[in-house]
């Protein structure tokens, strides 16, 4: 489980999506309840998180008057898109210190992959108001369009691509630059970054904080 605000939690699984994110034959248009059938622990397992690291955990909230443009806190390798359809309800703290799970009822675009320390996720998540949420390098994505999806699906997209001078080598995952463009909003909303990092990593920013662009949110 994960903190959406203090004292409020959301289920990680529920969050992310079964654990596919490298197969080359991944179903488009699968039951989301699938995941249900593993239990918490086995799905951290899943996450292969490397002996002396752990999962940490940021919400970062775009407030209707913020920069609406996402970029990348770090350089990583994103290997999977998955796209959750569903509501767009207010990501306000207020409104998410009574929703019980918000994070996991509203439309979001959730990119994984690798970076240095091991798993990498950042997910984007839409909100009251917010247009569309834009990937600027998927072009198939397709979001906020009420009734053109039926309940209960996500929609996957493999990101990785094999070296067409290279026959033998393994496919590899869309390199994202640290500070590089990733979207945007059509007005503000939420990014929230999942990932695992050595046990000594630390935030070097405090909850309510204001993230100004090129600041480093936090160190090992």
């Amino acid at each position: 489980m994960l903190e959406q605000v203090k004292g409020v939690t959301y289920c990680l699984k529920t969050f992310l999506g079964p654990n596919n994110w490298y197969s080359d034959d991944m179903e488009e248009n699968t039951q989301q309840f699938t995941v249900e059938k593993i239990s918490d622990e086995e799905y951290k397992e899943s996450l292969n998180i490397k002996e002396g690291n752990k999962l940490f955990h940021c919400i970062i909230y775009l407030a209707p008057g913020d920069y609406h443009r996402f970029h990348s806190p770090a350089d990583w390798s994103a290997a999977h898109r998955r796209h959750f359809p569903g509501e767009l309800f207010s990501v306000n703290p207020g409104i998410a210190a009574w929703i019980r799970g918000l994070f996991n009822l509203n439309e979001r675009v959730v990119l994984t992959g690798k970076w240095k320390y091991g798993f990498f996720s950042m997910a984007a998540v839409g909100a009251t108001n917010v247009g569309s949420i834009n990937i600027y390098f998927d072009e198939d994505l397709s979001t906020n369009e009420r009734g053109a999806y039926p309940h209960g699906v996500y929609y996957d997209k493999s990101l990785r691509v094999a070296d067409p001078e290279d026959k033998s080598s393994e496919k590899k995952g869309f390199q994202i630059a640290k500070g590089s463009d990733v979207g945007e909003f059509n007005l503000g909303s939420t990014i929230v970054l999942i990932f695992e990092a050595p046990e000594d990593f630390h935030f070097n920013m405090e909850q309510g904080d204001k993230v100004r662009f090129g600041e480093r949110l936090g160190s090992v």
